[in-house]
């Protein structure tokens, strides 16, 4: 089984380098698995290929919706195409919709957010979403391993 984990956002704008921290924590977490690791300052319709040829998807993102440090999850379903594959509001759903479109596959996908606290010029994590990121990781690793073990041929 295959999982692409997508992590975006900037890595200079405090909070929003989230995504970029918790792909690569669960790169170094993840060993032995077929998991490829993604990071980008925003998603991208080049990643649509990509998630046609896997089995599941993680989108890791943070959001100012959520309770600073308030760990989220949702299935994400595959939407229309947005009309300009040029667009700087590609979504999770937008690129599951693009794979299926384009390629002929949509896997299964979740979107992980995390409530931010502060987007200013920084490198450092607020100390809420700092603290919310095991929380966050191990959710992701059980939501893998959940739907692995469904996957998995019974003998």
């Amino acid at each position: 089984m295959s999982i692409l984990i997508i992590g975006w956002g900037n890595p200079l704008r405090g909070d929003d380098a989230l995504g970029w921290k918790a792909a690569e924590a669960l790169g170094e977490q993840l060993p032995g698995r077929n998991v490829e690791i993604r990071v980008s300052h925003q998603l991208m319709p080049e990643f649509a290929e990509e998630i046609s040829r896997s089995d599941l998807v993680i989108f890791i993102d943070a959001y100012c919706d959520n309770s600073s440090g308030d760990v989220r999850f949702e299935r994400v379903e595959p939407c229309s195409s947005p009309s300009s594959a040029f667009s700087h509001q590609m979504d999770p759903a937008g690129l599951l919709g693009m794979a299926r479109d384009l390629y002929g596959s949509a896997p299964e996908a979740f979107l992980f957010s995390v409530g931010a606290r502060s987007f200013e010029y920084g490198e450092e994590l607020s100390p809420e979403v700092q603290s919310a990121l095991p929380a966050l990781l191990e959710r992701i690793q059980k939501v893998c391993g959940e739907v692995t073990s469904r996957r998995e041929p019974t003998s």
